[in-house]
């Protein structure tokens, strides 16, 4: 099947390849990509909306063999309908796009941008120039900023770290948040490892990394066996490195409920409190595409504590 032409949401899009293998290793189809993400639309678009998405595109799927890229900026002969905001970076202006609905989701499906990234800012927050352009953000705080809703504490684990180890940690961290009056959220980053996430309100980003970077430093003088905050990946085996500086303006995490390109298709999932705790095995918390529709059908979004409307401010 070579194309197919569907309505979705207030667009006719014209679909490509659906029967192009991207996950090799079981046989799933774009199709079954577009479908995943035109059937999760409802639920993850809250957490894509108003912010700069960067993509991840397997265009031949995710065999080790085959390329894939980074897309900042809108893709080539995007159309008109697809939103976008100019962004001024070190690197220039990049226009990027916004998903604020399910034909943008399915849009990018079907460019086979499998993994969707998002930073912790929102784009409504800042106060674009003459020309509708958004500036990132320095170490020096501007009036125009864009300004971050949530922060995330990134467990991202050393050689000889499970997920058994991750779940402890993420124990930890969430303690430590409740205890600063935040709400903690727990999330898959659909690889080996396990994010924490919280509602603030509006801050700058680099009060939010500051912050972060605090908390992962007193957590890492607690539990020197566990955590650090160094890069160095001699440092880091047997360790978990908490990564403060995925709340940088310029950076940006795995959005929940996107695919994440593996060998088989698994979901940057939300789960909750009991089930981290419940960590007894090193290939726990790990889920597919079709065990995430099936979680969103009987609980609903276990991430929406990172949606309410007047959150705690940082401490």
């Amino acid at each position: 099947m070579s194309e197919v032409f569907t309505r979705v949401g207030e667009q006719n899009l014209r679909i490509t390849n659906l029967d192009k293998v991207l996950f090799p290793e079981v046989g799933w189809t774009k199709a079954e990509v577009i479908n995943y993400y035109l059937q999760v639309a409802p639920i993850a678009i809250p957490h894509l909306s108003d912010r700069a998405v960067t993509r991840i595109r397997f265009p031949n799927g995710v065999a080790a063999d085959q390329p894939s890229f980074y897309e900042k900026n809108l893709p080539s002969g995007c159309p008109d309908w697809v939103a976008r905001q100019p962004v001024r970076t070190s690197d220039g202006i990049v226009s990027y796009l916004l998903v604020g609905d399910p034909e943008t989701l399915v849009y990018l499906a079907n460019l086979a941008a499998l993994e969707l990234h998002v930073p912790q800012w929102t784009v409504s927050s800042a106060t674009p120039d003459a020309d509708g352009v958004v500036t990132l953000p320095g170490h020096d705080p501007q009036p125009a900023d864009p300004l971050a809703d949530r922060i995330v504490v990134d467990c991202d684990p050393g050689e000889g770290i499970t997920m058994v180890d991750n779940a402890k940690a993420a124990m930890i961290i969430g303690a430590e948040l409740a205890g600063d009056g935040l709400i903690p959220v727990p999330k898959t980053s659909g690889n080996k490892g396990l994010q924490v996430s919280a509602a603030i309100a509006p801050s700058g980003c680099e009060a939010a990394r500051a912050y972060v970077k605090g908390l992962a430093t007193r957590l890492a003088e607690r539990h020197p066996d566990l955590f650090v905050v160094t890069m160095d990946k001699k440092v880091r085996a047997g360790h978990i490195f908490l990564d403060y500086n995925q709340n940088m303006a310029a950076r940006n995490t795995v959005a929940p409920y996107s695919l994440r390109a593996r060998e088989a298709p698994r979901v940057a999932t939300p789960v909750t409190w009991d089930e981290v705790a419940a960590v007894d095995a090193p290939d726990a918390l790990r889920f597919s595409p079709e065990e995430v529709l099936a979680r969103i059908e009987e609980h609903g979004d276990l991430a929406e504590d990172l949606l309410i409307d007047d959150p705690p401010a940082l401490p």
